[in-house]
């Protein structure tokens, strides 16, 4: 009862909005708020994208199954899990966690991710937890799953915009890469310490 008051103490309130751009691929916003003390704030800027998994993968040989790959955000080549959005029914890139009627399973969306990005398959998964990807300025959530004994049963199936490596990696490996600024996803690192624990 006492942090429910506190919730409401603290929400702001949402006065207008206007969809910049909302189209299948993102519903970007413009949005005035009312603060707790009656003040209000615009323009604040965010954006709704689709949810999606991460996978920390290893095969039966202990080593975890690593993409290459380039992200344009950065304008980097970067290693990090396999991972992918969670595919909508709708068509639409945005939206799934409040409307999982048209959004697939996100278990079922890590397994097929793993096999189309890698080519290979676990029967031993496990749910870490599911997480705001940016909850400052996005409301789409990342699933971050653990899949161990993967082993390989074909090739890649990839997208017409991924293009992508496979690395199999140690754990001494990831490791250095992370202490080197070189395993550049925030969530995967993340994803990588939690699964260290499990």
């Amino acid at each position: 009862m006492e942090q429910e008051q506190e919730n409401r103490n603290l929400a702001w309130e949402e006065i207008r909005t206007e969809h910049i751009v909302q189209d299948e691929w993102i519903d970007f916003r413009r949005s005035a708020f009312r603060f707790p003390d009656g003040s209000e704030f615009e323009p604040y800027y965010s954006y709704s994208r689709r949810d999606y998994v991460v996978i920390v993968a290893s095969d039966e040989e202990g080593k975890y199954l690593c993409v290459r790959q380039y992200r344009q955000g950065i304008r980097e080549v970067t290693t990090e899990f396999p991972a992918g959005g969670i595919e909508r029914r709708d068509g639409k890139e945005y939206g799934g966690r409040k409307d999982p009627a048209v959004a697939e399973e996100a278990l079922l969306a890590a397994k097929r991710e793993l096999k189309e990005e890698t080519g290979y398959v676990s029967d031993e998964w496990k749910h870490l937890i599911t997480v705001p990807s940016n909850a400052t300025i996005a409301d789409n959530y990342g699933h971050i799953f653990v899949a161990r004994n993967c082993r390989r049963i074909g090739g890649q199936e990839l997208d017409d915009t991924e293009f992508l490596n496979v690395k199999r990696l140690t754990a001494s490996e990831i490791e250095e890469l992370i202490a080197a600024g070189k395993f550049q996803q925030a969530v995967h690192i993340m994803a990588w310490l939690l699964a260290l624990r499990r």
